[in-house]
């Protein structure tokens, strides 16, 4: 085995809080705005990630960035890396 052995690159994703109901876990929404492929109207297109909070110390609306992890439950597969701005 290598000492220096390099872990592979993580996906990364910057998103808003919807829901913090949960125990240690927060849904975070990502938005993006597509083209239609056929039509080409710009559409909103929205993906919820759960994701891992250690501390239960982000709220409603924060803007947060999450990094992919191991799976940590069934649905859980991300984690939270920082606090990008918190809500108002």
């Amino acid at each position: 085995m290598e000492e220096n052995k390099v872990r592979n690159l993580r996906k990364e994703r910057i998103g808003v809080v919807v829901s913090d109901k949960m125990d240690k876990t927060i849904v975070v929404a990502e938005k993006k705005k597509m083209k239609h492929a056929m039509y080409g109207k710009f559409v909103n297109k929205t993906t919820k990630f759960h994701a891992h909070d250690e501390k239960n110390d982000c709220n409603i609306g924060d803007k947060v960035r999450i990094m992919e992890t191991r799976p940590l439950s069934k649905n859980k597969c991300w984690r939270l890396v920082e606090i990008i701005e918190r809500a108002k």
